[in-house]
């Protein structure tokens, strides 16, 4: 099972196409999903969560497809989603906010408090969950939005950027937040960092000007880089050759 994209299109007001036609599925478990800026990846995410909804063509997950309005809430129950940024809701400690967000997807405020709570602790800011979301450091915010799509179980999590402004030690923390969500639901990851690859994903896809260049395992994306690249240096290798080479 995977989120599948059917014909997509998708065009912001009074700007460029950013996808065309697109049809693609993702692999199930542990995907990261690179691109430069500007390749479409935050808005192939924002579909995929729902958020946006595509100028032509279809989304579906587990056979739900969020444009028909009965099937709409039930979709979204499946899926959580960590956008780019994310914006500490005035006034609400972390737990509240991460169980209003619990809340919004059907649970009750019972269980959207007791899980906001664990979901906290997953990340490592149990100690945090009574003091107010805006006194936290960025880098802590960005833990919240990643509890905020565990508070609710889940079959397709979705993350837009979720390392950026994390120190290693808080990578580390993400690194197992991954592996064991992975063991209840499938994950797509948007990141520019290519360091964790081998250690954190099972499979990788390339976007570049709307249009997947690359899909496939770690393994295989690795191969890609040239046989004189350092070994340490073989995801990076292997997406330049991507986007030089417009490797499908």
């Amino acid at each position: 099972m995977s989120v599948e994209f059917d014909s997509c299109t998708y065009q912001y007001r009074r700007g460029p196409v950013v996808l065309d036609g697109l049809s693609f599925a993702f692999p199930p478990g542990r995907t990261v999903l690179l691109g430069p800026n500007g390749a479409g990846k935050t808005t192939l995410l924002a579909l995929a969560a729902s958020a946006l909804k595509p100028r032509s063509g279809t989304v579906s997950f587990a056979g739900l497809d969020p444009a028909v309005r009965s099937q709409l809430r039930a979709y979204r129950r499946q899926v959580g989603w960590m956008p780019q940024h994310i914006t500490p809701v005035p006034g609400m400690t972390c737990q509240e906010q991460v169980a209003y967000a619990g809340w919004l997807k059907g649970m009750s405020r019972r269980d959207a408090w007791d899980g906001a709570l664990e979901a906290l602790g997953r990340v490592g800011l149990a100690k945090k969950a009574g003091q107010q979301a805006s006194s936290l450091s960025g880098g802590q915010l960005r833990r919240v939005g990643v509890a905020q799509t565990l508070v609710h179980s889940s079959r397709l999590v979705l993350m837009d950027e979720p390392t950026a402004g994390l120190d290693p030690a808080q990578r580390g923390t993400f690194r197992k937040v991954v592996e064991q969500l992975s063991e209840d639901a499938d994950i797509v990851v948007s990141t520019h960092q290519t360091e964790d690859l081998s250690e954190v994903y099972d499979h990788v896809v390339v976007l570049s000007d709307g249009t997947v260049r690359f899909s496939g395992t770690v393994a295989e994306f690795h191969a890609l880089a040239p046989t004189d690249t350092a070994s340490g240096r073989l995801a990076e290798g292997a997406y330049a050759a991507v986007l030089d080479g417009g490797e499908a």
